[in-house]
């Protein structure tokens, strides 16, 4: 159970709705997850959340296989089940096969064991992975 509770539509101030009505037109849904009604709690942090959401997600140089992909890499690094189930449906739905999440998850796994490795050891960087200097 989220810690504050869940803001569901129907009692929802007209702010929050306003952010549920722009989060269910964008992604041409119905409903409401849980993430968006467990930040409706406060409606400035539910607001500026999607906003950034709805930038950082939108149509860019990466495409949206590309952006889900790299967003359930995360939340697997990070153990965050719920992030974990939402963006493997979403990059699903975008295009990703059971092959392509089997490989991003080997991929995830390899760079967390080598990124410790190389704290661990605390290995200095090597001079060609260096920006050069503006």
């Amino acid at each position: 159970m989220a810690t504050l509770g869940l803001v569901e539509y129907q009692a929802a101030s007209p702010e929050v709705r306003a952010v549920y009505d722009d989060i269910m037109a964008t992604r041409k849904t119905d409903w409401i997850n849980n993430f968006w009604k467990a930040l409706a709690r406060d409606p400035a942090l539910l607001r500026r959340t999607w906003q950034s959401v709805k930038e950082v997600m939108s149509p860019g140089s990466l495409n949206a296989l590309t952006k889900e992909m790299i967003y359930l890499a995360v939340s697997a690094s990070n153990q965050c089940p719920y992030c974990i189930a939402s963006h493997t449906v979403a990059a699903r739905k975008a295009g990703m096969t059971d092959a392509m999440f089997t490989e991003l998850m080997a991929v995830v796994g390899m760079a967390n064991e080598t990124n410790r490795l190389a704290s661990g050891f605390q290995v200095e960087i090597d001079d060609r992975f260096k920006t050069p200097a503006q």
